[in-house]
């Protein structure tokens, strides 16, 4: 490796650097928009965030990271370290990808989806979808111009375009080919609890406490499994996300109401899933490189979908949990034990809300919104028909009759933040999170019990090495061949909910 090519090196880093940090000011206005922002600041915010999306953009495609890349890659000595030619590597595909787009198409992505999350906000709370159709529609329409700049991959459709922005190297096909056997494992299952006649106790979900006590005990937990407030920090949201805004500063944000003191535990440790992953990305040395970006939304998901179901819905984890609930927020949760708190925190039932889904239904969730909205890229959906199209697939998916479009097409965030693409990656990331808890459970037998102890750190710590120490080193199936032995299946996951179900259910 020449000293010129080293210094061309450090020179393309430092680009990416200022590009990375420019991006990190957006994160932060998106997380005020989502949290602090007052109402009448989001014609603004929009202005804000097209400028800051549109410089960003700009310092990534400029010239100058092109001629410094291509005099990487030229160079045998700097790509035989194996860490450096998988940085160029993903650092070509972004370059490649943002050179497709005109910073004008940017731009207007940026400022349009802005605005269509504070409209979505009126919308949802109106129950108005009119409202939402122009935003909606507009939405299609920028993603139909970002895949066609982008282009469809060899055999495949615009959608694909989106996806792998999400997912890189996935595309539609695959996901079909993933999702129908387990669509074929799940529907009987869900059926069988169905008639199963079983009625968990769920009275532990209607006591109510005070929201600062909540709130300062979802904190507990949080802190508890690993999430680092010396980096990050919890705050309520109407729709619960996680934000990096840049080197040692990770956020999440949580939703609370009077009673269901379950729903805030999974939403924080959902959340603090994602937390962790970004806390334990080696940042510090790789800022601005995708050896500091997580491997794929998937996997993303894996980590939160873990913390929240396999550990968070766990039998072990309530036994140590339920005495801190107890001691937190009060004499009212006396007399509960943790097998109630189990069974409750598992109630398997059809829910509209997809957020407040049971594990065994959640996917179905999910296979809708992937169908419409490869739907609507393909043209074979059009806007104005999507609650009607919505509506028929919740009931012959789910046996629900959405009677309100709050509780149906208006209750998600994703598509008016301009989000096509992302859906699948939740199973996907349901999919990974049972595979990796296979192996997990092969490293440490003795598991449960360190959960029963309230010990989570050893499984942090085998995450922090086995995941997140590599940011986008690997893709996301030679991550899971590498950590697992096996491309990625829906058995674990079926294995896993079968063995979770049947016992609850009496099945």
């Amino acid at each position: 490796m020449t000293t010129a090519t080293r210094t061309a090196y450090d020179e393309l880093k430092a680009l990416l650097r200022e590009s990375a940090t420019l991006g990190s000011v957006g994160s932060l206005l998106n997380w005020d928009q989502e949290t602090q922002m007052p109402p009448k600041g989001g014609d603004f915010r929009g202005e804000q965030a097209s400028l800051i999306a549109r410089l960003a953009h700009e310092r990534l495609t400029d010239q100058r990271v092109g001629e410094l890349l291509g005099a990487c890659e030229s160079d045998s000595e700097l790509l035989a370290d194996q860490q450096t030619a998988a940085s160029l590597r993903e650092i070509r595909r972004d370059y490649d990808i943002a050179t497709k787009l005109p910073s004008s198409l940017v731009t207007e992505m940026s400022q349009t989806f802005c605005g269509g999350v504070e409209a979505w906000r009126v919308a949802r709370g109106n129950n108005d979808f009119n409202a939402m159709k122009p935003w909606y529609k507009k939405v299609v329409e920028l993603n139909r111009r970002k895949a066609e700049c982008l282009g469809a991959p060899a055999g495949g459709e615009l959608y694909d375009a989106l996806l792998d922005e999400y997912e890189p190297g996935m595309t539609s096909a695959q996901i079909e080919v993933i999702f129908k056997p387990l669509r074929e494992r799940l529907t009987p299952l869900i059926t069988a609890i169905g008639a199963s006649g079983v009625k968990p106790d769920e009275s532990i979900n209607k006591v109510n406490a005070p929201l600062p006590d909540q709130i300062r005990f979802v904190e507990l937990v949080a802190k508890a499994v690993g999430y680092d407030f010396g980096a990050g920090r919890l705050d309520v949201s109407t729709h619960p996300f996680s934000e990096t805004i840049g080197i040692g500063d990770s956020r999440i944000t949580s939703r609370f109401s009077d009673a269901n003191v379950a729903d805030p535990v999974a939403t924080t440790l959902h959340e603090a899933g994602h937390g962790m992953y970004e806390q334990g990305l080696p940042r510090d040395k790789h800022f601005g490189t995708p050896l500091a970006e997580a491997c794929s939304l998937g996997i993303h998901e894996s980590q939160s979908r873990m913390w929240e179901n396999q550990v968070g819905r766990s039998k072990p984890f309530w036994t140590w949990l339920l005495p801190q609930l107890k001691k937190t927020l009060g004499s009212d949760f006396d007399g509960f034990t943790a097998d109630q708190a189990y069974a409750c925190v598992n109630a398997a039932r059809p829910h509209f809300i997809r957020v407040e889904s049971d594990e065994s239904t959640y996917n179905l969730h999910i296979m809708l919104r992937f169908d419409i909205e490869r739907a609507l890229i393909r043209g074979d959906l059009s806007v104005d028909d999507l609650p009607g199209a919505w509506n028929e697939r919740m009931k012959s998916d789910l046996g629900l009759t959405v009677k309100e479009d709050r509780d149906g097409v208006l209750q998600d965030i994703h598509w008016p933040m301009g989000a096509i693409g992302y859906f699948p990656t939740y199973t996907l990331g349901n999919l990974y999170a049972a595979q990796f808890w296979d192996t997990i459970n092969g490293v440490f037998p003795d598991l449960d019990a360190q959960m029963e102890r309230g010990e989570f750190a050893p499984l942090l710590t085998w995450l922090r090495e086995n995941i997140h120490a590599h940011g986008r080193r690997y893709s996301a199936p030679d991550l899971c061949q590498r950590i697992t032995g096996k491309p990625l299946s829906h058995e674990p996951l079926c294995n896993y909910l079968e063995a979770k179900f049947k016992p609850l259910y009496n099945l």
